[in-house]
């Protein structure tokens, strides 16, 4: 199987188009982490409400710890701020809350900018290649099967005109010859076939 056309003008071509589906597929990758990263800071608020939230509420519950050691009084001074050391530990909930709200917009954004501009090029690039490639191992098998170098020589006088030119035309024109079996002139014809298909003979 034949993953690159054998003529020099083809092959080069299909090298081309490959480079340049990578190059979009890999600036797609690079756009997406790009446009994540970018999202990403605006959870730095997030994590600094967190982290407010928690060290507020790690210090008022210890001061709410140190309250209730004070004789008689030490319980009632203690619910206070254990209200607060809730209300940071809400804040810094929020907080989080933020961070992971920022998260799953830039993870459905990349995934987005990575999927949709990945397909549109595999679609215009990879079946294009997958049909070269079916259609060079068919013609090469048509090549080695008896009966084949007059098959192809059928399909060059049915393709475009342009190439038949460069054969020199026999009494009776080119299809008369392929009709009587001329060697020669079935030769010359499998050959256009071949090179039409990005094939050597």
């Amino acid at each position: 199987m034949l993953l690159y056309a054998q003529t020099p003008a083809r092959r080069n071509r299909q090298i081309l188009a490959d480079l340049i589906a990578v190059v979009l597929i890999a600036a797609a990758v690079w756009f997406a982490v790009a446009v994540h990263d970018a999202i990403m800071l605006l959870a730095e608020p997030g994590r600094k409400v967190e982290s407010s939230g928690e060290s507020l509420a790690t210090a008022l519950g210890d001061a709410g710890e140190t309250a209730s050691d004070v004789p008689l009084v030490g319980d009632l001074l203690k619910r206070p701020f254990q209200s607060a050391a809730d209300a940071g530990t809400g804040i810094a909930d929020a907080g989080q809350s933020l961070q992971d709200a920022v998260s799953q917009v830039a993870t459905l954004a990349t995934v987005v900018l990575i999927v949709f501009p990945v397909a549109f090029v595999l679609l215009l690039w990879l079946p294009p290649r997958l049909r070269w490639i079916r259609r060079s191992a068919t013609v090469r098998r048509l090549l080695d099967a008896p009966g084949g170098a007059d098959l192809l020589a059928l399909r060059a006088l049915t393709g475009p005109p342009g190439d038949l030119l460069a054969i020199p035309a026999p009494p009776g024109g080119l299809a008369d010859a392929w009709r009587r079996g001329d060697q020669q002139v079935v030769a010359a014809l499998s050959e256009i076939a071949l090179r039409r298909a990005g094939l050597r003979p």
